[in-house]
Formats: structure tokens, C-alpha cells, sequence
């Protein structure tokens, strides 16, 4: 266990799940921090089980019952996704004590299979959540800090890091090991992972054959960030088929590598459009597919407005997911070309955000914020322009620029 432990915000939602639920399911890409945190929070009272060594596995698929008997409640199961025999094992015994909470808590880095085997065994028992790599303000210290369209923010305490040392942090992303050691080589630590990745997530998967291709579309995609994704285009680049660069791209989001973001629609009367656009989960993933090693070259090259809103909707994922509620979060964009790159929906409102590369906001910034606010009426909260500079002002009435350090 890694002797540095940072603070994540999803810790009050576990242990209320571990209160409330028979079980839990945490689920996350690879390395974001999942035996870290179980450990921390229950390790005192509750006995570990990695099912990732192949004796173990082989234990516990062969003999469920026996396996179950060795290890009982209340027991952490780590893994779970190389073992899911063992789960109507599990609900069997939960059945049995149907009254006790917090008796077998569950991760694993891959959502699809889990998902479907979690979902016959253990539905009604089972609070599912996610922990995705550390939000900045995990990363800072600030774990339950509210998004700035919330009511209950409070005044700004962030401190403005300098543009060089903010291009920093998005080079090397927001996996716990690489903020615990700052001195770590980001680059040689997203290489070993997205091998790792590949060797042990995606090739246990069915709908991938050719690794050195899959790979191929990883960098594919890196390159079309941000975009409307169109995977004929892809395919058709790759020489795969429509089908298979489907099924890859299903890889990728079940296993929490890339978060597919959806059109935003409501009916307006206007001509919108309906393609999805493609965004890493973590912009140090992304740096990295991009083959980019050096802030100056990230913020002044073509990927730095694609790295900025990677950056931005990250932040606002994560922070969402770490409090145990699934993010709505959207793009507009109408067939007249005017856009807005994200929408939070929150309740019945939809908070408006653009994110501009420049780091001296002016008000014309904030023109598709405000057609979006013409559109959708009271819906429409106040908007922002999301900026790497350290000014926050109004650009107008109901759009304020914000510092990407105030998110």
C-alpha cells in the first residue's frame, strides 16, 4: 500500500454504502486509486483477497463455496472482474443475511463484464460506484470543494498555479501514484500503463484480436479528441471495420478509458447535431497517446484547446462521480454551427461552459453561451468561459470567466 495517501472525496459515499448495502461494487479504470482507498477506509476490519493471482482465481471459480467459506464477510474482494463465478456465490450468502450491511465489498477495473455478472447476482444488494484518477481538488487537498454553480460554494481559497506549472499538471494527469511521487517520469509511467492496459484488461476482452492495432485506434482517437467522432472516418484510416472500431470504442469506455460525450437535446426547433465526441478520461493519457512531453509544446501546439476542455470536463466528471451521482454532462451544438462545449445538467437547469485557450477573456467569448441562453430561457443558468489565465470577471451579464484553477 502506497505510504502516501491522498484524501478522495468519494470516502462519506462508500462508508454510507458500506452502511447501508450488503455490498458494494467499486469499479474504475486501472491505478485510480481503488485497493488504496478500501484499504484505508475498512483494511482495520476487514480481511483483503486479491483475485488477480491465477492460484486464487483458480480457487476461487473451481471450489465458489469453499473459496467463500476461507474468506468470510466481512471481506474485501479485489479484482472481482477475473473471478465473476464467484458472484452468485456471494448474493447467496448475502441471502442468507439479507439484514447485515457492508459484508463483501467489490472492485474492479473493468465495468462491462462486471457490470452484466453484477447485475443478474446482485441487483437490490449492491450500491455501484466509481472512482476515476484524482480530481485537482483531491489532488490539492480539497476534496468536497462544490463546482462553482452550486450554491454552497464558497468564495475562491484556490491558489492560481502559473500557466507553465498548470501545463504541467495536465502532462502528467491524475493517476494517484503520479501525484504521490512528483518526482516519477510521467511519460514512462503512462507508457507501462496503457501496456498494462492492453496486456491485461483489453486482451481478456473479447472484441479485440490485434493488440498492436487496438493500440493504433487508442492514438487514432487521441488525435480526433474532442471532435465529432465520425468511426467510418476512423475505420476507414485504420483499415478495420465500422463494427469492430464500435466494439473497440465500447472497450475503451467500459473500461473507463474515454468518456463519450452525447448531444445535448431538447426540443428547440432548431437543426442539431447528433454525431457523439470522443474525450480521455485523463488528460495525462491523452498528453501522452499525443506524444507530448513538454508544456510549452502542450499549450501552444494544435492539441492545446483539446487538451484545456479535456482538462475541464475531467474536472467536472470527476468531481460528480466522487460523489456517487452519474454526471450529465453534454455538448451543443446547432447545424448553424453555433456551439457550446459542455452543458451540466443539474436538476432541471443546464449550466453552459465553453473553454477558450487564451488566458485574457473578453466578452465576445461568451457569444454561443449566450445564444444557448436565449434558446433554453430560465432553464439556462449563468454560464462560464473556463481559462488557464488567473482572472475571473464578468464577460456580460450571467457569464463569468473562471481560472481553470477556480473549477
Amino acid at each position: 500500500m502506497s505510504p502516501i495517501y491522498i484524501k478522495r472525496s468519494l470516502e462519506p459515499v462508500l462508508k454510507k454504502a458500506a452502511a447501508e448495502f450488503p455490498a458494494v461494487v467499486l469499479t474504475g479504470p486501472r491505478q485510480s486509486g481503488k485497493t488504496t482507498l478500501l484499504q484505508h477506509l475498512f483494511g482495520r476490519h476487514y480481511r483483503y483477497v486479491s483475485l488477480e493471482p491465477p492460484d486464487v482465481r483458480a480457487s476461487a471459480e473451481g471450489d465458489p463455496r469453499t473459496f467463500l467459506e476461507m474468506h468470510p464477510p466481512p471481506v474485501i474482494f479485489d479484482e472481482v472482474q477475473y473471478a465473476p463465478g464467484l458472484l452468485p456465490y456471494i448474493k447467496e450468502k448475502i441471502d442468507a443475511e439479507r439484514h447485515k450491511s457492508g459484508q463483501f465489498l467489490l472492485s474492479g477495473s473493468q465495468n462491462l463484464l462486471l457490470m452484466e455478472k453484477v447485475t443478474e447476482s446482485l441487483a437490490g444488494r449492491a450500491a455501484m460506484l466509481r472512482l476515476f484518477p484524482l480530481s485537482r481538488r483531491e489532488a490539492e487537498g480539497r476534496p468536497q470543494l462544490s463546482l462553482p454553480w452550486e450554491s454552497k460554494r464558497r468564495s475562491s481559497t484556490g491558489k492560481p498555479l502559473a500557466y507553465r506549472e498548470l501545463w504541467k499538471t495536465f502532462l502528467r494527469g491524475g493517476y494517484p501514484e503520479l501525484a504521490a511521487y512528483p518526482k516519477r517520469d510521467a511519460n514512462l509511467w503512462h507508457a507501462s500503463y496503457i501496456q498494462t492496459y492492453l496486456e491485461r484488461d483489453v486482451r481478456t476482452l473479447r472484441q479485440v484480436g490485434d493488440l498492436s492495432q487496438f493500440q493504433n485506434f487508442l492514438q487514432t482517437l487521441a488525435a480526433r479528441s474532442a471532435q465529432l467522432l465520425n468511426l467510418t472516418d476512423v475505420a476507414r484510416d485504420l483499415g478495420v471495420a465500422v463494427n469492430t472500431a464500435k466494439a473497440w470504442l465500447s472497450v475503451l469506455e467500459a473500461t473507463y478509458q474515454v468518456i463519450v460525450l452525447r448531444p445535448y437535446f431538447a426540443n428547440v426547433g432548431k437543426r442539431l447535431v447528433k454525431t457523439p465526441k470522443v474525450y480521455f478520461t485523463d488528460v495525462g493519457t491523452l498528453c501522452y497517446l499525443a506524444g507530448l512531453k513538454d508544456p510549452e509544446h502542450a499549450a501552444s501546439g494544435p492539441m492545446g484547446g483539446v487538451i484545456m476542455e479535456t482538462a475541464v470536463l475531467s474536472e467536472i466528471v470527476k468531481t460528480l462521480t466522487h460523489r456517487g451521482i452519474d454526471p450529465q454532462v453534454y455538448f451543443w451544438r446547432t447545424m448553424a454551427g453555433t456551439e457550446v462545449d459542455f452543458v451540466v445538467e443539474t436538476g432541471w437547469k443546464l449550466v453552459p461552459i465553453e473553454v477558450k485557450l487564451s488566458a485574457t477573456p473578453r466578452p465576445a467569448m461568451a457569444s454561443a453561451i449566450r445564444t444557448f441562453q436565449k434558446d433554453f430561457g430560465d432553464r439556462s443558468m449563468p454560464g462560464y468561459v473556463v481559462h488557464p489565465g488567473d482572472i475571473m470577471l464578468p464577460l456580460g451579464p450571467g457569464v463569468t470567466a473562471l481560472p481553470f484553477a477556480e473549477l
